[in-house]
């Protein structure tokens, strides 16, 4: 028999009205990803208790009080800390072979299925409100006293496991029900889960697992840079690899080919994609995670850190009917956040917006995303020939590579479509030589081109441990600076604290360089002028270098002079 609804259940009960119900429906309506319960309590017709009870009516299962419970530690310490913080759960008693759990969300049939599979247990669910589960796993699991190198103790000390992982790590055949019995022990399992916790609490970007002759390292990349973590025993390196490649649906059987997956959790409510890619070495297989938490990124344009006038200047350009506006930049330094960010302004009813991307990163209601598959033909080139017989108005090729895809693009503006992409150069003006290179003509480029926007990103001081600096004679050299320029300027660092990991860094800034095209830019290129000569013509009409922009956010005391020298170039 079909559950009832819950808004019908919230009448029967007493708590809303049949006119209250209605009202309810139609902003449901307006908002279909939001729940029923979480509408009813932003509009203010029922509190958070009535809710659970009303989930606990409609799943029939027992409402609890969580936060009036004493749970023991024995009890709690049945469900790992990403477990808890990925399903919003908190085990409250274990008797023989069934664990209670609560849970706020009791509609989400994967919680029970998911948590009987990896503990090996019987699930009982009952149910609290969302603050009580909140409230409990803020007191029960930050600062638990277990750590990383806590747990790698005692996988040091489990010599059975030790040798079972030793026996697999050969280049031999394997048993697949040896290796299935390995990556699903308890102890791999929780080292794993705690390193994924661990870097998607520091808001980390990527997760590198690295096997060496003699050690297995893992790093984690936060604001940019690497940091080690504790190294579990060279033995592991096989487990954890393998582990990863089963989460993320790879052939573990394959040890000799790269493999790309992705994995999909929930953590503290939030939705974290992790791309993967494994890749065989000399000594065994390295595997890189990227991280894409969507509840971190915030795709509006007013939050990519631009200047006002900047900003401003981008804002008129993306509004042109038709050109290209390309985004150029290395790897990590936030072209992407800012394209989308950019569709994200330009998405309404109105216009067809379209993406070929390699892998999509980010799904955005109203937009069209195509995922570039090399393996079956589906190449930028391809995707961008189908986009303009589906009617766009705007399109965004993920990233220009080769001289078809740049034709294709330049063609998509000519014939009245406004086009974004990405390249790989250093600055703005090294754009034109690079789409000269790849063989696109001259005039072309002048023809399409509308702007061309440079960024890095660099590191914020973190706030808690800021204090003043004077820069050494050879860090003003570099920036090409001289005391007597700076004399009165006030530069800071982070000492390094708790707060920041002892760093002295908390969090990144973008620096950007927009270079919109004018005639007199474009009569410059079409005459071959070199590129230092196009950059002072660019900054007479008013774009900021990148090293500039750098250079103000540490007169403002946002970053280091450090870190400036350190993400962008001198000019000549």
């Amino acid at each position: 028999m079909a559950a009832r609804r819950l808004g019908q259940i919230l009448v029967d009960l007493g708590f809303i009205t049949d006119d209250q119900l209605l009202l309810l429906l139609e902003e449901k309506e307006q908002h279909p990803d939001v729940l029923v319960g979480k509408i009813a309590e932003e509009m203010g017709l029922v509190t958070d208790e009535q809710v659970a009870q009303a989930l606990a009516e409609q799943m029939q299962l027992q409402v609890i009080a969580l936060g009036d419970l004493t749970i023991p530690p024995e009890v709690l310490a049945q469900i790992n800390e990403l477990q808890a913080q990925q399903y919003r759960v908190v085990a409250v008693h274990s008797e023989g072979h069934t664990l209670t759990v609560a849970t706020c969300d009791p509609q989400n049939l994967r919680i029970q299925d998911e948590l009987q599979q990896q503990l090996g247990r019987e699930i009982r669910l009952v149910v609290a409100t969302e603050r009580e589960v909140k409230a409990a796993l803020d007191k029960y699991y930050i600062d638990t006293g277990e750590d990383i190198s806590t747990i790698i103790r005692a996988l040091e000390e489990d010599s059975e496991l030790l040798a079972t992982a030793a026996a697999l790590s050969g280049s031999g055949p394997i048993d697949i029900t040896d290796v299935e019995a390995l990556v699903d022990s308890a102890p791999v399992r929780k080292l794993l889960n705690m390193v994924l916790l661990l870097a998607i609490k520091d808001h980390a970007s990527d997760i590198h697992f690295e096997p060496f002759e003699d050690e297995f390292r893992i790093r984690i990349k936060a604001d940019g840079v690497l940091y080690e973590m504790v190294p579990p025993p060279r033995h592991l390196a096989f487990a954890i690899t393998t582990r990863i490649k089963v989460m993320a649906n790879l052939d573990i059987a394959e040890r000799r080919l790269p493999q790309d997956g992705r994995i999909e959790l929930t953590v503290g409510g939030h939705p974290i994609d992790l791309r993967v890619s494994v890749l065989p070495t000399m000594f065994g297989e390295s595997v890189v995670m990227r991280v894409l938490d969507r509840s971190v990124v915030n795709l509006d344009l007013g939050n990519v850190g631009m200047d006002e006038p900047t900003m401003k200047a981008f804002r008129s350009v993306i509004d042109r009917p038709n050109g290209i506006v390309l985004v150029t930049g290395p790897t990590g330094s936030g072209k992407t956040t800012t394209l989308y960010s950019a569709l994200s302004e330009l998405n309404s009813i109105s216009d067809k917006l379209i993406t070929t991307e390699d892998p999509v990163e980010y799904d955005i209601d109203g937009i069209v995303q195509i995922p570039i598959d090399h393996d079956i033909g589906v190449t930028f080139a391809a995707c961008l020939r189908a986009i303009l017989r589906q009617d766009p108005d705007t399109i965004l090729v993920g990233e220009i590579r080769d001289l078809e895809t740049a034709e294709i693009a330049v063609q998509a503006s000519l014939t009245g479509h406004m086009v974004f992409s990405t390249l790989h150069t250093n600055d703005a003006c090294g754009t034109i030589s690079r789409m000269k290179d790849m063989g696109v003509p001259t005039f072309l480029i002048t023809a399409t081109v509308e702007a061309i926007l440079a960024q890095r990103l660099v590191r914020r001081i973190c706030p808690k441990c800021r204090e003043e600096v004077a820069p050494s004679t050879e860090l003003l050299y570099e920036m090409g600076l001289k005391r007597e320029q700076v004399a009165g300027k006030k530069f800071y660092r982070g000492r390094g604290c708790d707060s920041c990991n002892n760093t002295g860094y908390k969090g990144r800034v973008g620096l950007f360089e927009l270079m919109i095209m004018n005639d007199d830019l474009r009569d410059m290129i079409m005459r071959n002028c070199p590129v230092d000569e196009l950059r002072r013509t660019a900054q007479g009409y008013g774009m900021v270098s990148l090293r500039d922009a750098g250079l103000g956010f540490a007169y403002e005391g946002v970053t280091t002079l450090d870190e400036v020298v350190r993400e962008t170039v001198l000019e000549a």
